[in-house]
């Protein structure tokens, strides 16, 4: 079995460049704000499904399916572009991917029905992925005592994206209405994609590999690495619970007894940006070796946000404590597990990343797709409970691994 100091040699690499810091605090503080803008763009719709589904003459409910369709699309992104930042140059692809997630905004902006959003909000999905390739660039630019907090810096940004997204959206729809959040968001990604391409360092493509062996080996790596899959099924589930949590916080502060306007809803984005900051400290835990134990207590953090959530359906003060809590501890899981994957196979980090974030979204995808049914069958209790009883699920998951060591104990 693998470990982080004994690499898997999947495919015909091209020698990698020397070890040694190219970041810089600005250089990885650009990363991180490139990265947040663009994985923004998956949540612009999320606090506005009603405010949309009133404008297009739809149901709430078949508003949710926004969520659910741009994450379905973020998912085949990453599984069917990701792995390109292997064995392309990077300071053209992802300038590049930035520019046609600019192209699919203005057709969100545009859209004239909510089926014509769909399919807009699924190319938007596919197309924004240049996040994700930012996040594992970063790693290779970083040394080995500095990757987990270059790493968990970026994810952070790409974390704080999701949350001030929500804000900006509610915003902005209250005072120009939801077309305007589209055609802002296409014009900073044009900017951001000139700007990426004056900064991002030339680089020697990691490997040499025609695109089927290329997702091949995506696969390969799965396979072979119980490491992989074990943090895999964990990222999945966070994202899950996660987005389950955020779409179905929607539709409660939507109805009764609240009925909040649009921006203000989008406000509850802010105590979660508190935890993004927080969470932000994970990718230094990993650096001292405190990975696995850091992921335990996370996994009985979400539990406990859920089970606060239940209790609090009637409670804005109860509300703002699980949603301060669940993100904490899920933006905490994610960094570590990223951090995790990416120490075990230095020359395939782009398809890692392909592989985590493809589980990611498909788990997210299941999370809002799940809301709906839960919320139509049981409200916000029903909500609460499935997210704490996945929680217990994959805190068990976690038990299970820690005694079978999945990574040498100078990681672990």
């Amino acid at each position: 079995m693998a470990t982080p100091d004994t690499p898997t040699p999947p495919t015909a690499s091209v020698p990698a460049a020397a070890d040694g810091d190219r970041t810089s605090r600005g250089l990885t503080l650009l990363f991180a704000i490139a990265g947040g803008t663009a994985v923004a763009n998956l949540y612009w719709a999320q606090p506005l499904l009603d405010f949309i589904g009133r404008d297009l003459h739809t149901s709430t409910t078949l508003a949710g399916w926004l969520v659910t369709a741009t994450q379905l699309g973020y998912a085949a992104g990453a599984l069917l572009l990701v792995p390109l930042g292997d064995v392309l140059d990077r300071r053209r692809f992802i300038p590049g991917m930035m520019l046609c997630a600019a192209l699919a905004l203005i057709a969100c902006a545009l859209a004239p029905s909510i089926g014509s959003l769909l399919v807009a909000v699924t190319l938007l999905g596919l197309t924004t992925v240049s996040g994700q390739l930012l996040t594992p660039l970063a790693g290779d630019l970083a040394d080995d005592t500095n990757r987990g907090r270059v790493v968990g810096t970026v994810v952070s940004g790409l974390l704080i994206g999701i949350l001030t997204s929500r804000t900006l959206s509610g915003l902005l729809a209250d005072a120009a209405g939801w077309r305007a959040i589209y055609f802002d968001a296409a014009a900073v990604s044009a900017a951001f994609a000139l700007l990426l391409h004056r900064t991002i360092p030339p680089l020697v493509p990691k490997a040499r590999l025609s695109y089927p062996q290329l997702l091949l080996s995506v696969w390969h790596v799965i396979r072979q690495e119980r490491a992989v899959r074990w943090t895999l099924f964990l990222g999945a589930t966070a994202f899950g619970v996660f987005t389950m949590f955020w779409t179905a916080l929607t539709f409660l502060l939507s109805a009764e007894p609240f009925s909040y306007p649009v921006s203000v809803i989008g406000l509850f984005g802010l105590i979660g940006l508190a935890g993004a900051l927080a969470a932000q400290r994970a990718g230094r835990l990993h650096d001292r070796g405190l990975s696995m134990p850091a992921t335990g207590w996370g996994w009985a953090a979400i539990v406990v946000s859920f089970v606060v959530a239940a209790f609090a359906g009637r409670s804005v003060a109860g509300i703002i404590v699980a949603v301060l809590l669940l993100d904490i501890a899920v933006q905490g899981v994610n960094i570590l597990n990223q951090t995790r994957l990416f120490a075990l196979a230095p020359g395939a980090r782009s398809r890692l990343n392909t592989a985590f974030v493809t589980c990611n979204f498909l788990g997210g995808a299941a999370g809002s797709a799940a809301a709906s049914v839960l919320w139509s069958g049981g409200g916000w209790t029903a909500v609460s409970l499935t997210g704490a009883g996945l929680g217990c699920v994959a805190l068990l998951a976690w038990g299970l691994g820690r005694r079978r060591p999945l990574l040498n104990k100078r990681r672990a």
